[in-house]
C-alpha cells in the first residue's frame, strides 16, 4: 500500500484477526527511497499469524470529510462502524469486528454515509449496493452479509463509489491472476440489495484464472496501472489503453506473465 500522510496523523492498521493499531505517522523510521523498512511487528503487538491487510491514514482532512468506516471479510460480510469510534486505539489494538471461523477482514475504506459500495469475487461475480442497506454498529458486531458467495468462492475487493461523482464516467477495472484485464461501464451494473449472489463481472475461464483485484476508476482522470506478480514482475501501463468490453468477457492481455507465475496485486497511480 502506497499513502502520503502528514508527520501528525494516525495511521490505522486493521489485521486478517478482525483487530486495528494505531500510531502516528511520526513513529514510523524515515528512511531512503530504495531502504528496506522495518517489520511491523516492530511498532505492533500482533498475534500469531496476525497480519496487516488494511492501512488507512486519518487526518483533519479525512475526519471532516468521512463519516464511517466499511469493512468487508473473504466470506463476503460487510460492516459499518462510526469514524469517531477509532478516535483512541489503545497500543494493543481493539477488535474492529468478531470474525466466524476462518473468515478474514481484507478490506477496510472510509465513507461519508451515502455512498455505494462493489464487491467483487475471484469467481467472476460482482455486486453494487448502497451504503444505506448497511445499518452502522459497534466495533464487535459481526456485520452482515454483503454477497452471497458460490460454493469455494471468495471476496477479492471491496471499493467504494462516492457520492457526487457522475457514474457516466466511471468503469470497472478488474485485473485477473493470469494478468487478463479489462475496464466495463459502471451503468451495466444495477444498484441491486446487499446480501445477493450479484451479477458476473468476468468470463471467468483457464486463460484468465480467478479475479484478483477490481478497482472503480473514472474516464476524467488521467492515471496509470501498475500490476506486480509473486515472482516480482512489475508492468505500467496507461489507464486508456486498457480495453472497455461488457461485463461477461475475458478481457484482453495486460501483462505477460513466466510459467508459475501469476498477478500478486495492482494498483492505481
Amino acid at each position: 500500500t502506497m499513502l502520503t500522510a502528514k508527520t501528525h496523523d494516525d495511521i490505522l492498521f486493521f489485521t486478517n484477526k478482525g483487530r486495528v493499531f494505531q500510531t502516528k505517522v511520526y513513529e514510523l523510521p524515515e528512511t531512503s527511497r530504495t531502504a528496506k523498512g522495518q517489520a511491523l511487528v516492530n511498532f505492533l503487538e500482533l498475534g500469531a499469524g496476525e497480519i496487516a491487510t488494511a492501512v488507512l491514514t486519518l487526518g483533519k482532512a479525512e475526519r471532516t470529510k468521512y463519516k464511517y468506516l466499511l469493512m468487508c471479510t473473504t466470506s463476503g460480510t460487510i460492516k459499518k462502524t462510526a469514524l469517531s469510534e477509532f478516535e483512541k486505539v489503545r497500543r494493543t489494538g481493539l477488535i474492529v469486528i468478531k470474525l466466524k471461523g476462518a473468515d478474514e477482514l481484507k478490506w477496510v475504506k472510509m465513507t461519508t454515509g451515502l455512498d455505494e459500495a462493489m464487491i467483487t469475487t475471484g469467481g467472476g461475480q460482482a455486486i453494487r449496493f448502497k451504503e444505506t442497506d448497511v445499518r452502522p454498529m459497534g466495533r464487535t458486531a459481526s456485520g452482515v452479509r454483503g454477497i452471497r458467495l458460490k460454493k469455494n468462492d471468495v471476496v477479492m475487493s471491496l471499493d467504494v463509489i462516492e457520492k457526487g461523482l457522475d457514474p457516466k464516467n466511471l468503469q470497472v477495472l478488474v485485473i485477473s491472476e493470469l494478468g487478463l484485464g479489462k475496464k466495463t461501464p459502471l451503468s451495466q451494473y444495477k444498484i441491486q440489495r446487499r446480501g445477493g449472489s450479484g451479477i458476473k463481472t468476468m468470463k471467468i475461464t483457464k486463460k484468465t484464472g480467478q479475479i484478483k483485484v477490481m478497482h472503480i476508476v473514472s474516464r476524467a482522470t488521467e492515471a496509470d496501472l501498475v500490476v506486480i506478480s509473486k515472482q516480482g514482475q512489475t508492468i505500467r501501463t496507461a489507464l486508456g489503453q486498457i480495453s472497455t468490453l461488457g461485463r461477461a468477457t475475458q478481457g484482453v492481455r495486460i501483462m505477460r506473465l513466466d510459467a508459475g507465475d501469476s498477478v500478486a496485486s495492482a494498483t492505481i497511480v
